[in-house]
């Protein structure tokens, strides 16, 4: 192997790193028949002796986590960017295989095998994404006798390939969208089967995944521009610039049929999971089982994916993909020939471990069930955590992760799945991920009030991530209602996210924990100061919550506390201590955290999908506050700066040139994503700031306009 180093294997003392707060949970808790079978049939003899896990991030410390639980030692592999990662760290021994771009390292086929073959692994778990669904990467670990943990090069042709999946689908007559599926050879020729088709049509990337080379094209100039950032983001992500077009179904949702299968002829479907709320076609929540589908319904899909995997001879576990209309008509999308980001609610609700299944299938070992055995039990809802910034239209955000508290999963109804620790770094190379965070419940309003909780026990400070987005889907009304559909962001949020879309639902609640933070950092100062220094504990306090002003009054010291806010009386029990970034307790018996910052000489709080920044003041001080002036921010309004930390791909302008309203200005490559720069109104190009290759940082000068 050519490397940069000069040691490329590195072994792992067992307790080299703590554990993640994940590796506490089972993968799932709640028992079913199936389940009961799979372990009563559980081997004593570990499958393989040494697995190699060919991926990164929480994908990674996923297997791992299994693989410790069967007694299998594992191998990392990973590139300059992840030296310090937490899966590098999880895993008995690492391989390093390069340089940080994935095409340089982990879409290398000869690095993965030449680390499997020098450090004994007998077998390869190869996530999500990169080498997981490439004929070439199974047909090379079938020739070096290394077994691969998923299904056949056949199968992953067959159905991993979305243009080849639906000739195959439709052939087998099962009900597909309108569609070209023949490979596009340029963008007129796109915008011309587009025409044929009838806008709206969706341009696809055919080895596409996670939302990357998707373009929705509602007219001709949309199409050209689509194909070209299609293609442009395929060959990127995936080495494979190949994209087909298909019809639009409007008011879709997304659901999709987990199987199982072995080698020997046994195939399951293990229900389905609804993943409808996307963005730029990426999912960001899902969950399982669908509010939507009916028992009919779900069994009809559920046959329809069983039928076209065993028309492949299909083994491991693989997901298909349905759009679902209004009417319940379902259409088959594709089929993903690997494990899938959003398992863990199928494991929270069938009690299985996926990985633990695909690696006994691997082995040659029968399915321990069957059909009759698969029940879902209860409500699992998982929601993906991001390093990005909900308020700069969820541009990706790199740097160092200077605190990081997950939280509390003992109980059982929480998972959190991650592949970062507190001080890890999020790279500009790969997705920006930090956790998938889940939370169970009998039912899918104790299942949502579980997630709200879980998401504001999550703490990630130093750079930006999108919890508080996700806190916002969760307490809507419409998610509440279940009617959803992969519109949903895009209807809901208009006009982008922002703190308006984050009012709190209770402000006496926030008002009062406010408040009691300031009595106890009050009398916790007061202990260090003279008598006549103490401060009057007895008076009102205004509290002023995004600028609206609470009068309260606190009375009471230790844990317990009253708190008069309005015609209302709160009592507020807690343990909080100065610097705590969570604040627990308990608000009239209701069990409550909030997040807790410092904010220049008040506190931003964040608690149950809401967002405030406090300020604890005097009645007088109030009132002088509200005479204040507001300072303008800054004007950058002639320039075009960088939306976020990438690289400059492209310049559309030069100095001089005149431009339109929506006119395409530059291209920005950010964690494989290409992001097209428009100009918000017409003007002229006074100066060019950054060239082509740059290396952007956040808020850098691109463009200057006259």
């Amino acid at each position: 192997m050519a490397t940069a180093r000069k040691e490329e294997v590195a072994k792992k003392p067992a307790a080299k790193a703590s554990k993640p707060a994940s590796a506490k949970a089972t993968n799932g808790q709640h028992s079913t028949a199936a389940a009961a079978k799979a372990a009563a049939t559980r081997p004593d003899k570990p499958p393989f002796n040494k697995i190699l896990i060919a991926n990164r991030g929480e994908i990674a410390c996923r297997v791992i986590r299994t693989a410790r639980q069967l007694g299998i030692k594992t191998v990392a592999v990973y590139s300059e960017a992840d030296a310090d990662a937490l899966h590098v760290r999880e895993a008995d021994e690492a391989v390093f295989i390069g340089p940080p771009p994935s095409a340089q390292s982990y879409l290398l086929v000869d690095r993965i095998v030449e680390a499997c073959k020098s450090t004994g692994a007998q077998a390869v778990h190869p996530g999500y994404g990169f080498l997981s669904e490439k004929q070439e990467f199974q047909a090379a670990l079938a020739k070096a006798g290394i077994v691969f943990i998923g299904p056949d090069s056949h199968a992953i042709h067959a159905m991993g390939d979305k243009i080849e999946s639906k000739i195959l689908a439709k052939n087998a007559k099962v009900s597909t969208v309108p569609g070209h599926l023949e490979v596009i050879p340029n963008a007129d020729e796109a915008v011309k089967i587009a025409r044929s088709i009838g806008y709206p049509v969706m341009i696809k990337a055919s080895a596409g995944g996670g939302g990357k080379g998707m373009r929705l094209a509602w007219n001709d100039a949309e199409a050209k521009e689509g194909f070209v950032s299609a293609t442009n983001e395929a060959k990127s992500s995936f080495a494979d610039d190949r994209v087909f077009i298909e019809k639009y179904v409007e008011e879709p949702r997304h659901i999709e049929i987990q199987v199982l299968a072995d080698g020997h002829g046994n195939c399951v479907y293990l229900g389905e999971r609804e993943c409808s709320i996307q963005r730029r076609h990426q999912k960001v929540i899902e969950e399982a089982p669908s509010p939507f589908l009916d028992a009919k319904t779900r069994k009809a899909m559920g046959e329809q994916a069983v039928s076209l995997a065993k028309a492949v001879n299909y083994k491991s576990a693989g997901t298909v993909e349905f759009i679902v209309d209004k009417d319940r008509n379902f259409y088959f999308l594709e089929m993903n020939t690997r494990l899938q980001v959003e398992h863990p609610v199928t494991e929270l609700v069938t009690g299985l471990d996926l990985v633990e299944l695909m690696i006994r299938v691997a082995a040659g070992e029968k399915l321990p069930f069957t059909q009759d055995d698969v029940e879902l039990k209860g409500w699992a809802i998982e929601a993906r955590v991001y390093a990005e910034d909900p308020f700069r239209n969820f541009l990706p955000s790199t740097g160092r992760v200077v605190k990081y508290r997950p939280p509390d999963v003992s109980s059982g109804d929480v998972r959190v799945d991650t592949g970062v620790y507190e001080g890890g770094e999020i790279s500009m190379f790969y997705d920006p991920m930090i956790a998938k965070l889940c939370a169970y419940g009998p039912d899918r309003a104790a299942a949502t009030d579980r997630m709200l909780r879980a998401l504001d026990e999550f703490y990630i400070r130093g750079l930006n991530h999108n919890i508080s987005f996700l806190s916002a889907l969760m307490a809507h009304p419409r998610f509440a209602s279940g009617k959803l559909t992969t519109n949903f962001i895009a209807e809901e949020f208009k006009g982008g996210f922002s703190a308006k879309d984050l009012p709190p639902k209770d402000p006496a609640i926030l008002a009062a924990i406010a408040a009691t933070i300031d009595q106890i950092t009050t009398l916790r100062a007061a202990h260090g100061r003279a008598a006549g220094d103490t401060p009057s504990l007895e008076e009102d306090v205004v509290v002023a919550l995004n600028k609206e002003h609470h009068r309260v009054h606190v009375a009471g010291g230790g844990s317990s506390f009253t708190v008069r806010a309005g015609d209302r009386t709160l009592d507020v029990e807690t343990s909080w201590n100065p610097g705590d970034p969570l604040f627990r307790g308990r608000v009239d018996g209701k069990h409550v955290v909030a997040q807790v910052d410092a904010k220049g000489a008040g506190l931003s709080l964040f608690h149950a999908g809401g967002q405030a920044d406090a300020l604890v003041l005097t009645v007088r001080r109030a009132e002088l506050l509200k005479l204040m002036p507001e300072k303008a921010p800054p004007d950058t309004s002639k320039f075009l700066l960088s939306p976020m930390p990438g690289l400059l791909v492209a310049l559309e302008v030069q100095e001089g040139q005149d431009v339109k309203a929506g006119e395409a200005l530059a291209k920005v490559e950010a964690m494989k994503m290409e992001n097209v720069l428009r100009a918000t109104r017409d003007g002229v190009v006074l100066k060019v700031h950054a060239k082509p290759g740059d290396s952007l940082r956040v808020d850098q000068k691109i463009l200057e306009f006259a």
